[in-house]
């Protein structure tokens, strides 16, 4: 049974959770949601929709834990209802909305090009956003960015936003999440205005959807997204997709998916340490923060899964540093920082270890790994070593690249991206990559 009053419990929850996220995805995925009455002893909550409900389990069900006691069946005591519109009061018909105008849409100013940090692991995906910011319609369509969460996707999908606006100004332009495409179709279908949302989205000179993972499983609406994706491809309109894997791990129809593999499918990884630190100490200059480059090294070295953790950290160093007055010195950070810090960080894995691992998955001898051969057998298995050892270590490019024998870091980047590019392609090759990494975590 719950033993406080229930919009007590949820108001814990938000306190809690406000400060262990950031302010966007505070404002834009916890704040709508709302405590409803109940006779029972469950907390129910009043959610806008599915979308939300889905987002809260997903990535705050541990953490609701901790508040919510579990029922007789293990499940948490939670509940939720799906908000219904509050009920029309007898008003003069009135004709439908029109649908948003060309600058409806919010970009957030932080989002651009100049304030992005470029590192290894981004710096492919940021060319082609600029390529299609610069030449809309005209280099990659669609541009598919895909990554995992916190890494930047949103930021460039917004930088070319921002981009377009200030030097195609002519250019009819909408930035959309999936969500925000789904409650369109809901609105104009209740408002019998199909025809018009439709000849708004085909009219557009450039279209930026954000999360299109949210479209899976969601037929009717894949259909309406399908039948304007096509129209602008056809058209010669630049569209740009976000989303957090590639095409050909969606459960979209082979139609859409097809359909998005026809430009570049380009992935955003996670930065490594040197682009960690580049990116705290650009966050610290612009919140006036004096962030020593040794302190930067320890934060980057025990926070190391998103950007926007990052990011978080140095919200709450600023704070601190404002409201204390104190430099930032390693001790503020654990202090100050304490529960962000992976304090067991990430297994340290070596070369040889990636070696020995992978040559057993493809069945190729280690010392033919480190050898010249180019025969296809050794030579991709190779370039998946290199692949691994970059998405797995922290160490520098040179560094990493000249434990393969002496190459060159461009050499390791060419391997890193055709493998990146054939993962998105090939089952057969990503289940072995799989295989092998899950070897080298054991």
């Amino acid at each position: 049974m719950l033993t406080k009053n229930q919009a007590d419990i949820w108001s814990d929850f938000l306190a809690y959770i406000e400060e262990r996220c950031s302010a966007a995805e505070f404002q834009n995925w916890i704040a709508p949601i709302q405590v409803a009455d109940s006779a029972t002893d469950e907390l129910v909550l009043l959610v806008p929709n599915i979308f939300v409900q889905e987002y809260l389990l997903q990535n705050y069900k541990k953490d609701l834990a901790g508040f919510i006691p579990l029922k007789t069946n293990g499940d948490l005591a939670l509940k939720f209802v799906i908000a219904e519109e509050a009920k029309k009061q007898p008003v003069v018909q009135q004709a439908p909305s029109p649908p948003p105008p060309q600058d409806s849409f919010k970009l957030n100013p932080h989002y651009t090009f100049e304030n992005f940090i470029e590192g290894a692991s981004n710096q492919f995906v940021k060319s082609a956003a600029l390529g299609v910011a610069s030449h809309p319609g005209k280099s990659y369509n669609p541009l598919f960015i895909h990554g995992g969460v916190g890494l930047g996707k949103t930021h460039l999908l917004h930088a070319i936003g921002h981009y377009i606006k200030l030097h195609h100004k002519k250019l009819k332009i909408h930035c959309i999440t999936t969500e925000g495409f789904i409650n369109d179709i809901v609105d104009n279908l209740k408002n019998k205005t199909m025809d018009r949302m439709k000849r708004f989205y085909r009219s557009l000179d450039i279209l930026l959807v954000d999360d299109i993972q949210f479209l899976q499983n969601r037929l009717n609406f894949e259909d309406e997204f399908c039948n304007t994706f096509e129209s602008l491809i056809n058209q010669n309109k630049q569209i740009v997709i976000t989303c957090d894997k590639p095409p050909s791990q969606l459960k979209l129809s082979e139609r859409l998916v097809a359909r998005m593999e026809w430009g570049l499918v380009a992935h955003i990884g996670a930065p490594d340490i040197e682009t960690r630190v580049a990116i705290l100490q650009h966050k610290a200059e612009l919140r006036g923060i004096r962030l020593p480059h040794k302190v930067a090294f320890f934060i980057a070295e025990h926070i190391y899964n998103n950007v926007r953790q990052l990011e978080g950290a140095i919200n709450r160093l600023s704070a601190f540093s404002r409201l204390i007055g104190k430099e930032v010195t390693e001790e503020v950070v654990e202090n100050t920082l304490g529960e962000l810090l992976q304090h067991n960080p990430q297994k340290r894995v070596s070369v040889d270890h990636i070696l020995q691992c992978v040559g057993t998955v493809f069945e190729v001898r280690v010392s033919d790994l480190r050898g010249t051969s180019r025969q296809k057998n050794v030579a991709l298995p190779r370039q998946v070593a290199m692949y691994l050892a970059k998405e797995l270590m922290t160490d520098s490019l040179m560094k990493l690249a000249s434990s393969f024998g002496g190459k060159t870091h461009s050499t390791l980047l060419h391997a890193w991206k055709k493998i990146s590019d054939l993962l998105a392609s090939d089952e057969t090759l990503r289940r072995k990559v799989e295989m092998a990494r899950r070897n080298l975590e054991e």
